[in-house]
């Protein structure tokens, strides 16, 4: 009896120092961080794993670009453009619709045919041209995201003028296909950032919500301020910032916006300055932080009140031009 008693003590003990050391050695995975161009940004991705996925990522960030990215001659996005008979792939179609889902909701705010307005002002893939009021009349003929449908799984367009930009959506994309990539491998804690859109889930290296900062809305366009404005935990979710404190230029000493309300064809005009959105995916954030840009404050805050899926972070130039913010109530949960 006690020899039995002892074998199972032993047999036990055995399970125990085995599991123990899976469990040892399964939370002493090094954080892995690989850095990389992609989209005409960069990206920075940490993540928990055993094993090297950098060339993992991106041939998986690649793929994206060659289905959305304008920059890329070859890419299924540039054949529409160019009117070429191109077969959308799945990721285009994914982007597409959603695309044309949000900008139902904003009330065209956000629109992927702004593309020939962006490229007018100088802020796009193509060259900018001279801007006047009888140009921007023109091109507004070939704007509209209703000007455009899937039809049998190609693009159809109403007007062969009318062109594409996912550049206020396919970061945030892109962000989503590494998280489901990772995902797949099993792995729980990671960050992906492109171009500063970003989905994060789990925990860092110091066993702690990834946090993620919101930088301060001052002119920069060389992104050389670091200065934050405050910081949001992140887990599980995705998270877009957008803002025209980088992105801009003089005209005639007239600051200009990157930002072009596809409603109205030129650059926004208010006192929002900073839009942060979290949502489930960060295609959806990416796009709302776009759209909110254009709308500003007041609108975006109806948006919000609506959309319970999102959340949203603004800093805006105040009547005194300090700096102030608005937030959702459930923003509060992210600090």
């Amino acid at each position: 009896m006690n020899s039995k008693l002892s074998a199972g003590k032993v047999i036990f003990l055995l399970f125990l120092i085995v599991g123990t050391i899976y469990i040892i050695r399964n939370n002493q995975k090094p954080y892995i961080n690989n850095r990389g161009e992609v989209f005409g940004t960069y990206y920075n991705i940490t993540y928990q794993s055993k094993t090297e996925l950098h060339q993992e990522i991106k041939n998986v960030l690649e793929k994206v670009n060659a289905s959305l990215s304008p920059f890329n001659r070859n890419s299924i996005i540039t054949a529409i453009n160019n009117n070429e008979d191109a077969v959308p792939d799945s990721m285009f179609i994914t982007v597409f619709s959603l695309a044309q889902e949000i900008s139902e909701k904003t009330g065209g705010a956000f629109d992927i045919t702004v593309a020939p307005l962006v490229n007018a002002w100088g802020f796009g893939f193509k060259k900018g041209l001279p801007v006047d009021s009888t140009a921007i009349d023109s091109l507004r003929n070939l704007v509209g995201y209703k000007r455009v449908s899937l039809v049998d799984g190609k693009v159809v367009k109403q007007n062969p003028g009318t062109m594409l930009d996912c550049s206020a959506i396919a970061k945030g994309y892109g962000c989503d296909v590494v998280a489901s990539m990772f995902d797949r491998h099993g792995i729980n804690n990671y960050m992906i950032e492109i171009g500063g859109e970003v989905v994060a889930k789990g925990n860092n290296a110091s066993g702690k919500r990834w946090g993620i900062g919101i930088n301060k809305p001052v002119d920069d366009p060389l992104a050389s301020n670091k200065e934050l404005f405050g910081v949001v935990r992140l887990d599980g979710k995705g998270m877009a910032t957008s803002g025209n404190y980088r992105n801009f230029r003089y005209e005639n000493g007239r600051k200009v916006a990157h930002t072009i309300d596809p409603r109205t064809g030129y650059p926004v005009e208010h006192s929002l300055l900073s839009a942060t959105v979290i949502a489930d995916d960060c295609a959806t954030a990416d796009a709302y932080a776009t759209s909110f840009m254009v709308m500003g404050l007041e609108k975006a805050m109806e948006i919000c009140s609506k959309e319970k899926s999102i959340d949203a972070y603004f800093i805006y130039a105040g009547e005194d031009g300090t700096l102030k913010t608005a937030e959702t109530e459930g923003m509060k949960r992210f600090h």
